[in-house]
């Protein structure tokens, strides 16, 4: 049995139908708050477990019988490691023979605000004496492609990441890493670095977009503190800006580069393209 949690979710819905593919339905359940939202996977067979990582006292009963657990990492920043902590402490009692963790690059060493409450599951995960996989995540190319209307608009990307390379992938390349460990052998207790093969600037990222779509897009490099202004300036809320912002100061520092083609090679493919990632996005 294998269980996904958080499978309602974008990543997570993209890991189930992955797995679909692979296993009969009937040895996949998934772990939701809103067992309603998944309906369309009872109706395959597939067996939903209501779940909240806030609620301890869901975790036991969704993990019985459960051989294996993909740990998609919690959105709620602040509360991840608390919550995580949760589900590690229910897998062990249940028995679980793997977990499998969604982290972030580089987690035990990144400088990034993010990267903590990652190293602090990664930690737990390794307390806890379960077998494990650290899936580190690095950034999803979806990041910048589902927000392209506000570029398109204004003529202009905005950040602080300067000249720093970010070697994004698509959740769907992520999804099938996930799908491999879960389904293939040999994977205990291994840290896989995942990133896409070929990197790119927010500069070229804009003279892509202005490519695909004939209007020109240029990028506009802040300062980090600028960069927080701005975003505040357009509704985003303050401690979320200054995340977004901290995430571009690591990219700046190379934090979101990777060349260890570790995705490559558990995928059995290339990753997308940002080429391939902005048509898909612009044809949407």
């Amino acid at each position: 049995m294998i269980l996904v949690t958080a499978a309602t979710g974008k990543l997570g819905r993209l890991v189930v139908a992955g797995l679909l593919e692979k296993v009969p339905a009937h040895d996949i359940a998934v772990a939701v708050r809103d067992p309603g939202k998944a309906s369309d996977l009872a109706a395959r067979g597939v067996q939903v477990r209501q779940a909240d990582y806030s609620r301890p006292e869901t975790l036991g009963p969704a993990f019985a019988g459960v051989d294996k657990v993909l740990l998609i990492s919690s959105s709620e920043v602040g509360q991840r490691a608390k919550q995580h902590q949760a589900v590690v402490d229910a897998a062990k009692k249940a028995g679980v023979r793997l977990i499998a963790y969604t982290s972030i690059l580089r987690a035990d060493t990144s400088g990034m605000a993010l990267a903590a409450e990652h190293k602090a599951t990664e930690e737990a995960i390794r307390a806890s004496g379960l077998p494990f996989v650290f899936l580190r995540n690095g950034w999803y190319t979806e990041n910048y492609t589902e927000n392209l209307a506000p570029a398109l608009a204004h003529g202009a990307i905005i950040g602080s990441s300067g000249q720093g390379r970010i070697a994004a992938a698509t959740r769907a390349d992520y999804a099938a890493a996930a799908v491999a460990v879960l389904t293939g052998t040999g994977h205990e207790n291994k840290v896989y670095e995942l990133a896409g093969d070929t990197s790119f600037t927010a500069a070229e990222l804009a003279a892509e977009v202005s490519r695909q779509t004939g209007k020109t897009v240029v990028y506009k490099d802040l300062s980090q503190a600028d960069h927080v202004g701005a975003l505040v300036g357009v509704g985003v809320p303050a401690p979320f800006a200054e995340v977004l912002a901290n995430s571009d100061a690591g990219a700046a520092r190379g934090e979101l580069n990777d060349t260890s083609g570790d995705l490559r090679r558990l995928i059995g493919q290339p990753t997308t393209t940002l080429a391939d990632a902005i048509a898909a996005a612009v044809k949407r």
